[in-house]
């Protein structure tokens, strides 16, 4: 099983989770979060003042599959998340050693 990790923009938040459902990707979890890469957040200015915009606002999403899903999934979330512009975000993938269903005691790729 691997754990996808991907830290993208909130407006593709819709379009990504409609891509996953069509390739049969069930369950996720979806945190809202603030950061910044290479872009080093931006200026604006407010009522006269400008000041340094640091922390971006992002979408994160973890999602676990099993191993023989991964390409299929990261492929899903690349084609719709890439805008071609800064700050489309990452992917990370991540080796997870057990998964556990609390309900049913299911391990494994029967608890995903």
């Amino acid at each position: 099983m691997k754990l996808i990790i991907a830290i993208v923009k909130p407006f593709k938040l819709e379009e990504i989770k409609d891509a996953l459902a069509a390739i049969h990707v069930e369950g996720m979890t979806v945190t809202e979060v603030k950061g910044f890469g290479r872009q080093k957040g931006h200026t604006e200015v407010y009522r006269g003042s400008e000041y340094t915009v640091d922390f971006l606002p992002k979408v994160k999403l973890e999602i676990v599959v099993p191993d023989d899903t991964v390409a299929k999934t990261v492929d899903a979330i690349l084609k719709v998340a890439k805008t071609g512009k800064i700050g489309d975000g990452k992917i990370f993938i991540v080796s997870l050693e057990d998964a556990i269903r609390i309900r049913t005691d299911e391990r494994g790729d029967a608890a995903v």
